[in-house]
């Protein structure tokens, strides 16, 4: 399903799209549905916000079709909020699931009450070449097809900054991995802290900002924020911005935790700690607040899955994340 970025259906992306399809039919024993308008390429998905949202609409309403998956992300999906029907999504819950600026998708699923998975994209993760990342799978099979009571969310072991060019050339390449010596940082706070997560790509933030998808102070009252940068790789200024927004409008002092994503490449990866501490620490004097960073989802490689809405457990002293509810039945 394209929501925001039309590239899935244009010629020299369309493979991405075939390769995902095998996956995800070979690998998870599902039946892929594109919707009607996901391929029909990038110009005519930026001129039909009213399309792409009847596709996400319609694919809601099909009592058929008991998952969706983004195709990626892109810019506007919010100019899609017009068009949408809270009460649909509320009326037929299912899994809804991807990243980036799927952020807005995110919040109108939230508002109606629904829980969604930050995660993996068609074009992106299931439509890597030559195989998806292992920790990626693990994190679809744990999330989407098994049943536990608790779950413990750990670190990848590896990470790639490298970029592989979509071409049909390089279909055949594989990424070049390193080990990961950060694990999980405790950038500030002690303790444990307990509460439901909620979140998304803080570049996506003040396009929902104002909206009827923004969540309430109520809705973000003692919630656990998860947060991450795209691969336009904002500076870190923008970070400290975008905090101090989220500080203006009182949300920081309602929250009992944060959870911050590894940046894409590790590009400002100590900047991005030192902006946050500054606002959070030395301009809101919150010393208590737990921050782990260094979280394996959104634009770096390779992602897991974070669920809107499940209680969660941040622990400090272990370095630890624990979802304390199955989000799937």
């Amino acid at each position: 399903m394209s929501l925001s970025w039309g590239g899935l259906g244009d010629k020299q992306f369309i493979h991405k799209y075939y390769i995902a399809k095998e996956r995800l039919e070979k690998d998870f024993g599902l039946e892929v549905v594109c919707m009607p308008y996901a391929l029909k390429g990038s110009e005519f998905v930026a001129r039909h916000p009213e399309l792409r949202a009847k596709d996400l609409m319609d694919a809601f309403a099909d009592t058929s079709i008991s998952a969706i998956i983004c195709a990626i992300g892109g810019d506007d999906t919010i100019r899609t909020l017009p068009y949408i029907d809270l009460d649909i999504i509320r009326k037929n819950p299912k899994i809804f699931m991807g990243y980036s600026d799927s952020t807005i998708n995110h919040f109108m699923m939230y508002k109606a009450g629904l829980v969604s998975f930050y995660g993996p994209s068609i074009m992106c993760e299931f439509g890597e070449y030559v195989k998806m990342f292992d920790y990626t799978k693990k994190a679809v099979m744990d999330m989407l097809f098994s049943g536990w009571d608790t779950y413990n969310i750990l670190p990848s072991e590896e990470w790639t900054d490298d970029y592989i060019l979509w071409d049909e050339s390089n279909i055949n390449k594989t990424h070049t991995m390193k080990k990961d010596t950060h694990g999980y940082e405790v950038i500030n706070g002690r303790g444990k802290a307990r509460a439901h997560l909620l979140g998304g790509c803080i570049d996506v933030f003040m396009m929902a900002v104002g909206t009827k998808v923004w969540p309430t102070l109520d809705e973000w009252k003692d919630s656990i924020l998860f947060i991450e940068t795209s691969e336009d790789k904002p500076s870190p200024q923008f970070v400290m911005w975008t905090f101090r927004n989220l500080a203006a409008q009182g949300i920081l002092k309602l929250l009992k935790g944060i959870m911050v994503a590894k940046p894409q490449g590790e590009v400002y990866y100590e900047e991005y700690k030192t902006a946050i501490t500054k606002v959070v620490v030395d301009e809101e004097g919150l010393n208590d607040l737990p921050i782990i960073y260094n979280v394996n989802f959104g634009h770096a490689k390779p992602i897991g899955i974070i669920p809107y809405g499940i209680p969660a457990e941040l622990d400090c002293e272990k370095k630890t994340i624990t979802l304390l509810e199955c989000p799937t039945i």
